[in-house]
Formats: C-alpha cells, structure tokens, sequence
C-alpha cells in the first residue's frame, strides 16, 4: 500500500489551541520568548468566549498550596506589569475582607500571600454583610477584578501582527507524528506543527483529544454565580467568605453585585450547561448568603452558570500528554484561570523548552 501523500496546508513552529484567557497568555509567553517562532492561536469560536466569557475574574492573592501561591505571586505581578503598559485595560483594583470561623484562622494566615496585608478588622462590617457569631474578620488589598474576555481580546489584538489568530477553527483531530504535531480542522483544512498547546478549557471531552487527555483524570464542574441587584459604591471591597468558598463582588463597570458559591454539581458538558440559573442552583446559593449578607437575598436578578475543570489535587495541570513531548496540555484552573493563567502559560513555555 503506497504511503499516505502529505497533507498540505499552514506550518507552525507552534499551535494553542483555545483562545481563552489562558490559551491567549500562553501564546503570548511563546510568543515573547520565541520571536523568531511561527505561532499560531486558534479557537473553536471567538476570543475570549467559552469559560473566559463567564469568568467573574476576581483575583485573589491566596493559595492552598505552596504550588498555587508562586502561581499567584507571578500572575499578580504579570497583571500589574500589563495594566502599567496598557492603563486602558478593564482591570480594577479592589480592597477585600476575609470572613473565616475562628478556627481557621490559621489557615488564613497561611495561604494568603504577604501581600495581601491581612489585618484584623476593627470596628463593624459594611452594610451589606456580617460577621457569624464565632467567625472573624480581616481586611487586606492586593486584588482585583476584570473583564477578563476584555482583557484576553487585548491580548489577542496586541499579538496579531506577530501570531496567527484562528477564530471560527474547531480542531477536529490531533495527531502526533514524527517530528510534528498535525491538526486537523473543521473546515477540512490541516495545520502541522512543530509543537502544541491544548488549552480546552471545560471542553475535555472533545474527540480530537479526549484520549490523550482521559488519563490526566480531570473533571469537569458546574459554577453558579447570582447577579445583585445593588449598585456598587466608591470603595465597596470584596468580601471572602473562606470557609464557604464564597465571595461577594462589586462590580462598579456592570452596576451590580456578584455572589459566587461552591456548586457541587460535578460532570457537566460545557455544551449543555450553559443558561439560566436553575431552582436548586438558587436555594443552594441562597442558603449559603442566607448565613452572610441576608439583606441581599431578595435582592436577586439573575446570574450567570458555566463550568470549568479540575484537577483532584485542586492544582492546574501542565502535562506533556505524549512520549515525545510535542502536545502539553495547560489548565484544569478550577474555576481560577484568569487569576492563574500567567502562571500556567509559562509552565507551558517552561514544558515546550522555550
């Protein structure tokens, strides 16, 4: 049987694949630290949809592990590095308190970075909250919050004269072949590269690489955030409730406030999830703001419902998913990529050997 002919089309030294917050990061660090590399983004829809869209993009400077917390410090600086360049983008600064039972009060101390100045509160809370008899306070800074499709779109505008941008280019196969990668598309259309990063967000389970990604055991879970109908005022912070890993969230550019629960609603199909906050979605949410900011309760008007996916060790994971390391696979942010994804793009780089 003759060998099969070559399959023409676009060569890249190097191919991402998503063109979330993460994915747009990733090619960005490619980009800059391989300026004489052929980058190529691509997407199965738009930049910055998917996940990155729903994103509440609050970055907190906090992590549970020793891992996640230099994960952080790099994101945190990355993001203040970018907003000095480009004060145009839609990233806010914010203050924040922490609400946590007494007893975990070190943890607290623990996992949140030196930077973000915790301090015992003094004096009564704000309006719009309390503190459970048994629960401590503290207020600190060093967050903030952003539009985080906002900010990948600014990314992928700022690449394009230096990176190929493929919206509307669904990869239908990954095929790993001696010395290249191969990416068949929808359109019928085949890219081959050098080298490529899947960063699929929730979408795990799509056919191109669902076997190379099924052993990585990663799962996909449902996040429910309500919409408040309050109007955020001058100085409002972000209120953490840490042992409900829950927060509060004044969004002065939308005009409302944000409260984002635990679902544990795990196995969800990105394609599926997506609407309207369901009955339980809003008695378990309800529940849960019941205990904190009763007042705000009645004050409900919708919200917003997508998924995301995780790791069980609630790490990211950045992992060559073959022998030859030419496919890595970043993500598994757990509802945490726009804070993390700077962090997770040069784990990615560092994988690539760039």
């Amino acid at each position: 049987m003759a060998p099969e002919a070559p399959r023409a089309g676009e060569v890249a030294d190097v191919a991402v694949v998503g063109a979330g917050i993460l994915g747009c990061m990733t090619a960005r660090e490619v980009a800059s630290r391989a300026r004489d590399a052929s980058v190529v983004l691509l997407d199965r829809d738009l930049v910055g949809c998917g996940a990155t869209l729903r994103s509440a993009g609050l970055h907190v400077p906090r992590g549970g592990t020793e891992r996640v917390r230099r994960m952080t410090a790099h994101s945190h600086d990355f993001y203040l590095r970018l907003k000095e360049a480009d004060p145009s983008l839609p990233i806010h600064p914010l203050a924040m308190s922490v609400v946590a039972s007494a007893a975990a009060g070190p943890e607290v101390e623990r996992c949140y970075l030196d930077r973000a100045g915790l301090t015992r509160a003094a004096g009564r809370p704000g309006e719009l909250f309390r503190v459970p008899e048994g629960s401590v306070a503290w207020d600190g800074g060093g967050c903030q919050y952003a539009d985080v499709r906002g900010v990948a779109q600014a990314v992928a505008r700022e690449l394009r004269p230096r990176v190929g941008v493929r919206e509307g280019a669904r990869v239908t196969a990954v095929e790993p072949e001696a010395g290249a990668v191969v990416l068949g598309l929808a359109s019928g259309e085949w890219l081959t590269a050098g080298r490529v990063v899947l960063a699929p967000g929730p979408w795990l389970a799509a056919p191109a690489w669902r076997s190379l990604v099924a052993p990585l055991g990663l799962r996909v879970k449902k996040i429910v955030a309500l919409h408040l109908d309050v109007l955020p005022s001058p100085g409002d912070r972000t209120v953490i409730f840490q042992d409900e890993d829950a927060f509060l969230l004044p969004l002065a550019d939308r005009g409302h406030w944000l409260f984002s629960y635990t679902c544990r609603e795990w196995d969800v199909d990105p394609d599926t999830v997506v609407g309207g906050v369901s009955p339980r979605d809003v008695e378990e949410a309800c529940e849960c703001l019941c205990r904190y900011a009763p007042a705000l309760v009645d004050r409900r008007a919708g919200g917003r419902v997508f998924c995301d996916a995780y790791s069980p060790e609630r790490e990211p994971r950045v992992q060559a998913l073959d022998d030859a390391g030419r496919v890595v696979f970043a993500g598994a942010a757990g509802g945490s990529g726009y804070r993390l994804a700077p962090a997770i793009a040069a784990e990615a780089a560092d994988l690539l050997g760039l």
